[in-house]
């Protein structure tokens, strides 16, 4: 009996030296309460690293009114990033924000560098420490809401069909001060392909055209990326949409204010001579070329609303389309019915012979039914200027060089 407690004693003596052998032996090799050595005989993992200690996300989380050039950026002081995942919320839409991790595996960053404005970012990310420990972080930001916005009335309409001398034209709820920016933002495509230029006028309008007229069947879209452009201090755009339309077939008519006739050419050919009347001696009509810009089957003329006095007050004007922003029209006439192709009587607009009420079997209502918007009415030999670019869709009078000079992206 005696002998076997002595070897038990001998056993238990042997293992608390092995113990401590050990233990000196953890020792030596670094072994640490807080887990950051290899693990030996009773060693622990012991606590995590924090998951914002591993990732940093900038900006940072639960943060607000966030600028669009502040920078959206995940990083790793050490290890790698396995995993980004970024996601963007606004007007009621989620989208995914495009990125990429660098080569090193410590950043990743968005595509697009600018922030939404007015959205929620939310940020999921997995990595790697430097001792090969996995962190997962989940963040979110919201970006800055603007108090004034801008957006842009695009000519012509949207899926229209048009004459081949329209001009594509935007006018902006609010003057744009830092143009290049807006113009940047601001893409017109043709098929077939052909070049397209803008001209800036003032601070509110952007026009584009190819240099001659279009071609009949081109397709023509244009896209608006305006939204969170900052047009003017403080003021940013809203609208990332895209419009088309299509060119119907080649109309252009020549009025001749000296002889009172106007020639209407459909593809080149000579389609009709009718006769007209023009703005009279004290009111001329413009030269120049001019597009349709509006096509009305009645409409209500008074001479007060531009700018004359109590001269004219006409309730039912028939066939009446718009050629500048000023007030020039072509339109039926019915109470001057000996004046077209006889005198020039009007207040500058050009009227061709009608009826009360309209009739497509008149002149005017002839020629009313085979317009389209954004056809040509070219006037020559009038005793008045010629219409300025600007006053409705008159950019055609302007040569090409001068026209692209209108541009401020170069």
């Amino acid at each position: 009996m005696r002998h076997v407690q002595g070897r038990a004693r001998r056993a238990v003596a042997a293992l608390a030296a092995a113990l401590t052998w050990v233990g000196l032996l953890a020792g030596a090799a670094g072994c640490s309460s807080d887990g950051s050595g290899p693990l030996g005989i009773g060693g622990a993992p012991g606590k995590p690293p924090r998951p914002e200690d591993v990732i940093r996300v900038s900006p940072a989380d639960g943060s607000k009114g966030i600028r669009p050039a502040e920078r959206l950026r995940v990083r790793v002081p050490g290890g790698r990033l396995e995993k980004v995942t970024v996601v963007k919320s606004q007007d009621a839409q989620v989208s995914p924000v495009p990125g990429r991790i660098s080569r090193d595996g410590l950043t990743w960053e968005p595509d697009d560098q600018r922030l939404a404005l007015a959205a929620q970012y939310t940020v999921d990310a997995v990595a790697l420490d430097s001792r090969g420990r996995r962190s997962a972080r989940h963040t979110t930001f919201t970006t800055y809401v603007p108090d004034q916005r801008f957006i842009a009335y695009v000519t012509p309409e949207n899926r229209s069909t048009v004459g081949t001398g329209m001009i594509v034209s935007l006018a902006f709820s609010r003057d744009i001060t830092d143009r290049a920016a807006v113009e940047r933002a601001v893409s017109v495509t043709a098929k077939p392909s052909v070049e397209i230029r803008p001209h800036w006028f003032g601070k509110n309008r952007l026009d584009f055209r190819p240099e001659h007229y279009w071609k009949p069947g081109t397709e023509v879209t244009v896209d608006l990326a305006l939204r969170d452009v900052e047009g003017a201090r403080g003021v940013y755009g809203l609208q990332y949409k895209t419009f088309t339309f299509t060119v119907g077939r080649s109309q252009v008519s020549l009025v001749d204010a000296a002889k009172h006739t106007m020639q209407v050419r459909r593809d080149g050919q000579l389609l009709a001579t009718v006769p007209i009347t023009a703005g009279a001696p004290k009111h001329p009509t413009y030269n120049g070329k001019m597009v349709v810009m509006d096509m009305l089957e009645v409409t209500r003329m008074n001479s007060q609303t531009v700018g004359f006095g109590g001269e004219y007050d006409i309730p039912d004007v028939p066939h009446a389309m718009k050629l500048t922003d000023s007030g020039t029209f072509l339109h039926g006439n019915y109470w001057a019915p000996d004046a077209p192709g006889q005198a020039n009587v009007s207040h500058g607009c050009v009227g061709l012979m009608d009826v009360k009420g309209g009739s497509s079997d008149t002149p005017a209502g002839w020629f009313f039914d085979r317009s389209l918007v954004g056809d040509v009415i070219e006037v020559v030999n009038s005793k008045d200027k010629t219409v300025a670019p600007d006053n409705g869709l008159g950019g055609w009078n302007m040569a090409w060089k001068e026209w692209k000079a209108g541009s401020l992206v170069k």
